[in-house]
């Protein structure tokens, strides 16, 4: 199973970003052939025996309790997002394939799309684009007229050489979309096209793998977007991100611009097409 070799990649990551002089460890204490804080020291700052750590590291401690998983997490200094994909990793679900009609967008929320005047799309948990209104089209591409797998926010920005070109902030764009999909993997550790994708854009970018190798995590609900449009020239857009309540795999992404600025012309004139 993938996530006992994640659970332990990512513990390890965390294990190495800690200086030992940090923790209150002498760091010229012996020859450290890693860096960060060794198995035993993490192991003493959560209270736990190293045989218990080394064992939850390797994915062999199954019934790990919140007690032990919240020590680790507050000798690892995590934040809210890291000690969340830490208790998934831990304990995985039995089941993580992808589930039956987990990509279908009902009705009604093609049509809250075709009311929102500002560029929107929703995606699905790999950033699938599953549902897009006209002015989204304008800004990004025209999705219609991708084939299906190729309607991925992740493929386009970081793959595609026309649609990447308009995004100068190309490490931030990798950044964000590991944490989303680390997050993902997470949650469904045996979905094979996000492994898939995971592997494609590895491949190809360079800027993905090494966020990928760092065990990125973080959600991202809102920030700030740079665009060279090829006709609006350069924009500068904020965007939103929520979560449909009853449709937990999908989010719903809108772009808008401030009051009174050319970006604000600019999406007005995508609304009318």
């Amino acid at each position: 199973m993938r996530t006992r070799g994640e659970l332990g990649d990512f513990l390890r990551s965390r294990r190495a970003r800690i200086r030992p002089e940090d923790a209150g460890f002498a760091s010229g204490a012996g020859v450290r052939r890693v860096p960060g804080l060794r198995r035993e020291e993490l192991a003493h700052l959560a209270g736990v025996s190293v045989d218990y750590y080394v064992r939850l590291e390797q994915g062999r401690n199954r019934g790990v309790s919140d007690a032990v998983l919240g020590a680790v997490a507050d000798a690892l200094r995590l934040d809210q997002d890291e000690r969340d994909h830490l208790f998934r990793l831990a304990r995985p679900e039995t089941s993580h394939g992808a589930a039956a009609g987990e990509d279908a967008v009902r009705p009604e929320v093609w049509r809250l799309l075709d009311w929102i005047s500002a560029p929107a799309l929703v995606m699905g948990r790999r950033m699938d684009v599953l549902a897009w209104n006209g002015p989204v089209c304008a800004l990004i591409t025209d999705f219609g007229r991708l084939p299906a797998r190729e309607r991925n926010l992740v493929r386009l920005h970081l793959l595609d050489p026309e649609i990447g070109r308009r995004y100068p902030d190309v490490d931030t764009i990798a950044r964000e979309a590991v944490g989303h999909l680390r997050i993902a993997a997470g949650t469904h550790p045996d979905d094979p096209e996000l492994w898939e994708l995971v592997e494609e854009v590895s491949a190809r970018s360079e800027e993905f793998r090494r966020h990928w190798a760092r065990h990125t995590v973080r959600t991202k609900a809102y920030g700030v977007k740079r665009v060279e449009h090829p006709e609006a020239g350069p924009l500068t857009l904020t965007y939103e991100v929520t979560r449909f309540p009853q449709d937990a795999e999908l989010s719903l992404l809108v772009y808008t611009a401030e009051r009174g600025s050319a970006e604000e012309v600019a999406l007005r004139d995508f609304a009318k097409g």
